[in-house]
């Protein structure tokens, strides 16, 4: 997308290290009834393999619908997102749908700040992200404004992180 791969393997390594450091400083935090109480009787199930496809498509189904959704959604707010400079406008788009935020920000940014917002971008993972990731954890009870903190702070690292590594190059 940006035309450089090791603009690629900067994104990745400021992803996957910001991801570690995240995990170091979240590592004690703990939520009260985060998930679900088991009852003791030990449960003897077989394995129902239709019931299993059921799941998974089920699974892909609710992913594919929220992608959709989002992807409509910033597509109609295109005007307003417009009001913005067109940077500030990627870098928004991004923080609501990673993919379209990315393809906005490989044309609008010179490619060392690319490397940046689409590091904070992919790190983020945009809001339609974190609903994917909500409707798939929903049993645990893990509230959403613990998931955007978490979002957060590893966006913000991975992208200071290329951006350090960035001045270097």
């Amino acid at each position: 997308m940006l035309g450089n791969a090791t603009y690629g393997y900067i994104i990745f390594l400021c992803h996957v290290i910001g991801a570690l450091i995240n995990g170091i400083l979240y590592r004690n935090l703990k939520v009260k009834d985060n998930f679900p109480q088991k009852s003791n009787q030990i449960q003897n199930k077989d394995f129902d393999l239709s019931g299993a496809v059921l799941d998974s498509a089920l699974s892909i189904i609710s992913v594919g619908t929220i992608i959709t959704i989002f992807f409509v959604v910033i597509t109609s707010l295109s005007p307003i997102f417009n009001i913005f400079p067109s940077q500030l406008s990627s870098v928004l788009k991004g923080m609501v749908e990673i993919t379209k935020g990315c393809i906005d920000i490989a044309t609008s940014l010179t490619s060392k700040w690319c490397v940046v917002a689409s590091t904070f971008i992919i790190s983020f993972g945009g809001i339609s992200t974190m609903m994917q990731s909500m409707s798939m954890l929903s049993s645990t009870k893990i509230p959403f404004y613990l998931v955007l903190i978490q979002k957060l702070t590893h966006a913000l690292i991975s992208s200071c992180l290329a951006f350090i590594i960035v001045l270097m190059i």
